[in-house]
């Protein structure tokens, strides 16, 4: 008998509390100012509470033997009674008039951990559904879609903002967010409460590791493994060489990635001594570290990094560089170098004989990615440095202000969004190579967008492969492989088409905008940057829509959705007759 007919009634019946849960979860942060409703949180909060716990211990006792079930419920048991016991402490502490005041007036640890929880339990669902669909390209386009849709709903609480949004603002915002571009119609500072804040913070960080990679992370955790399938998706997604390791590396991933956005956030909040507040400047520092690691390009500042408090604050641009950089070359190319310099370093303090051989250490893939961002960064920076002398760079006075502001502006324009200058002020020089910048992007398997590195360096070195008369691209004592060059050309042909398609369309849509501004937005939005030259929220409805599918698509790739969309499954075992084609 399979696991969901054993647990089927079970299964109906916690599912129904997990709805009963969300909705309550949405009345609550959703509807706050709907005071009405708050008097039955005493009633229908600890009622649901009961019920949770109540069919997770009939579970977990009833199916002892089912190693998969009684882990999930016992893990599910001990996370709600840990959030009871910590709200009674909480409210212990925080004591007011009467214990039902206390509680009314307050959203402690019980209601975040029972959003926590929640997230956990859709993971576990979302687990099934790729179990009965297997489409790695599919599941990685519709995962993100599912994300947008479910951000635009919850922007659209009354709670979420200042003064209302509309459906298409609200999208707009959810899909720049979980395609970590960074593109705003509304003012994030202002136009959004800490509740929307926080819906759009979740929304770049989801966005940015991929929400495959979360629910495989959990359901990892709380399944005490993964199958078959899971792997292979994830494998195929992450560009992994080997399965029987992949769900470690996911795991390896999302630790990596929480690590150096703590380390971050806490080196932000450290340069922010000039906001009094404890509880802003700390979620200052963390919305800003993820924003920065996911390459988001989101800020709390309604004038962006622009702001008078931050503009000369070089000591948290370098910060957020640093996250930019390492979330725009990713955790296998951080990984690749961390293991070159363990055994770099047990070398050193080894015998002669008891030496690692760590020549092939670092792989080919990292060397080209590292080289090709080192170039394009110090590329970016020595041409801003003369391009914007008496523009951008005229308010810096010293040649570490102006250094750090050009580095900036380089580090940045691939993906990250951010932006200490005002974009208007650039000169047409500057423009165009910020447009060609933006356009190349991060790299393979990051949080950025664009072409990606390794993309432009093999169409690079394609170019002089041909010229020499060689049939393959070699590089050292390796050869690439003719798949990885053919794929890197039908990107690089989608991204122009797709962008033309966009400043087409756009300017149709908004003739009022020159092209040049036009043609800064839609290579912003496709290689989801999210650097503006200040169009974006005086965009029409239909250019908004326009924006947004550039986003989305943009982060998934529309060749990953072609391929999903158009791979066989059955492949051939026959080869036609080859001809030349004409080129020159």
């Amino acid at each position: 008998m399979s696991l969901w007919k054993k647990t089927s009634l079970t299964n109906i019946v916690v599912w129904f509390l997990d709805l009963g849960l969300l909705a309550f979860l949405i009345f609550d942060f959703g509807f706050e100012n709907f005071q009405d409703f708050r008097k039955y949180k005493l009633i229908v909060l600890p009622s649901l509470l009961l019920a949770l716990i109540a069919f997770n211990s009939y579970k977990y006792y009833k199916y002892r033997k089912d190693s998969e079930v009684n882990r999930s419920s016992r893990i599910s048991l001990l996370i709600l009674l840990l959030l009871i016991v910590l709200e009674i402490i909480m409210i212990s502490a925080n004591y007011e008039t009467s214990l039902v005041e206390t509680f009314f007036n307050a959203r402690y640890v019980i209601e975040y951990g029972l959003l926590f929880y929640f997230f956990i339990r859709l993971t576990l669902l979302l687990r099934r559904v790729y179990s009965m669909y297997f489409n790695p390209a599919i599941l990685f386009v519709g995962s993100f879609a599912i994300i947008a849709l479910a951000g635009t709903f919850l922007l659209m609480l009354p709670s979420a903002t200042t003064h209302g949004i509309t459906f298409t603002d609200a999208l707009f915002t959810a899909t720049s967010a979980t395609a970590v571009t960074g593109l705003i119609v509304l003012d994030t500072a202002k136009d959004f409460t800490p509740f929307g804040q926080s819906i759009i913070m979740v929304l770049f960080q989801i966005g940015g590791l991929g929400m495959l990679t979360f629910t495989s992370f959990f359901a990892y955790f709380f399944k005490s493994g993964a199958s078959f399938k899971e792997s292979l998706y994830m494998k195929d997604i992450l560009g992994h060489d080997k399965l029987n390791s992949v769900m470690r590396t996911v795991m390896q991933i999302v630790v990596f990635s929480l690590i150096l956005e703590g380390i971050g956030a806490f080196l932000i909040y450290q340069s922010l001594s000039h906001i009094d507040s404890y509880s802003s400047r700390g979620f200052f520092a963390v919305f800003h570290a993820i924003s920065a690691y996911c390459n988001a390009g989101f800020s709390l500042a309604s004038d962006g990094l622009m702001d008078t408090g931050l503009r000369f604050n070089y000591y948290m641009q370098w910060v957020l560089m640093g996250l930019i950089i390492f979330g725009g070359l990713g955790y296998h190319i951080a990984y690749n170098v961390i293991q070159y310099f363990k055994k770099f370093v047990t070398n050193i303090f080894s015998k002669r004989d008891d030496r690692l051989f760590i020549s092939r250490v670092i792989n080919l893939n990292t060397k080209i990615v590292l080289y090709t961002t080192l170039i394009l960064i110090v590329a970016g920076t020595t041409f801003f440095l003369f391009s914007e002398q008496q523009t951008n760079l005229l308010p810096h006075t010293t040649a570490f202000g102006k250094f750090t502001t050009a580095m900036f502006s380089s580090v940045t324009s691939r993906t990250a969004g951010f932006s200490t200058v005002d974009m208007t002020n650039f000169t047409i020089p500057g423009v165009l190579f910020m447009i060609f910048l933006m356009w190349i992007g991060a790299s393979p398997a990051s949080t950025g967008g664009g072409i990606k590195t390794s993309t432009f360096a093999l169409a690079t070195l394609n170019i002089f492969a041909i010229a020499r008369d060689k049939k393959y691209i070699e590089i050292g004592t390796r050869r690439i492989a003719v798949e990885a060059v053919h794929r890197a050309f039908a990107i690089i042909s989608i991204s122009l088409g797709s962008i033309g398609m966009g400043v087409l369309l756009l300017l149709i849509f908004n003739p009022e905008f020159s092209l040049l501004q036009i043609a800064f937005e839609v290579f912003s939005a496709f290689s989801t940057v999210g650097l503006s030259m200040g169009i974006t929220s005086q965009l029409s409805e239909y250019s908004k829509y326009v924006v947004i599918f550039l986003m989305f698509f943009g982060r998934i790739g529309l060749l990953n959705l072609m391929i999903g969309l158009l791979k066989s499954v059955a492949k051939t075992d026959y080869t036609y007759p080859e001809e030349n084609i004409l080129i020159n």
